[in-house]
């Protein structure tokens, strides 16, 4: 069982990390199965973190954080990206098995350590995945993006994010040179459409809002299936 404060810290960081990339908050059920909880830790917890002033919700409805919510989040959040970006960069970790090591350690950094970590990798925008890494104040890099689901046949952008949530698809797509700032064109599956390309098939939970986003232009080097 977490600690109190660190099972606070996931719910909110779980919360926050839902509408990032998409615009619908998260639901109870929805926030449950993240989290791999019972429905009814769920509304206790919910319960707690709204009389604590993280949350505004209504019985059965979406939860959306407050503000004082939404800035413990970016607190966890910041956190666990830095993490992330300094195991790939300086202990010589792949972007694939950083988000387990990140979510002990995000709990156990003084902000002291984390400062200087974030000062030693330069003050990073982005982690090794892509995902924006909120600056102390509690500003948070914005991205022009689209999502691979909405990106049609001949698609043309950058990689700007991949999900962490499947490591296995991470060290695949890492095996064929493809992660943030990867430049890809989107292509049917019929391989006949993009002769001499190198098609990569995606299986489709990346394709989600919460999978692959792409800056609108670019040219493409590799290619993949939509």
């Amino acid at each position: 069982m977490p600690e109190p404060e660190t099972a606070t810290e996931n719910y909110l960081k779980t919360i926050y990390a839902h509408t990032e990339w998409q615009p619908d908050p998260i639901t109870p059920s929805a926030l449950a199965a993240r989290l791999g909880v019972a429905p009814s830790s769920v509304t206790e917890m919910v319960k707690k973190l709204a009389a604590a002033g993280y949350l505004s919700h209504v019985p059965y409805g979406p939860l959306t954080l407050t503000a004082a919510g939404r800035m413990r989040a970016m607190g966890v959040v910041r956190r666990h990206r830095l993490i992330e970006t300094w195991l790939v960069q300086e202990m010589g970790y792949g972007w694939h098995e950083v988000h387990d090591e990140a979510e002990v350690l995000e709990h156990a950094l003084s902000d002291r350590l984390l400062d200087a970590i974030d000062a030693r990798l330069g003050r990073p925008a982005q982690d090794p995945h892509g995902d924006p890494i909120p600056a102390a104040d509690g500003t948070v890099p914005v991205f022009d993006a689209v999502v691979l689901q909405d990106a049609r046949p001949g698609h043309e952008g950058t990689v700007v994010r991949i999900s962490d949530r499947d490591p296995s698809l991470l060290e695949s797509l890492a095996a064929h040179g493809i992660g943030p700032g990867t430049r890809v064109r989107v292509e049917p599956t019929d391989p006949d459409a993009a002769p001499g390309a190198t098609l990569i098939p995606l299986p489709a939970a990346i394709a989600a809002p919460a999978g692959v986003s792409l800056t609108p232009d670019a040219t493409d080097s590799i290619w993949l299936t939509a």
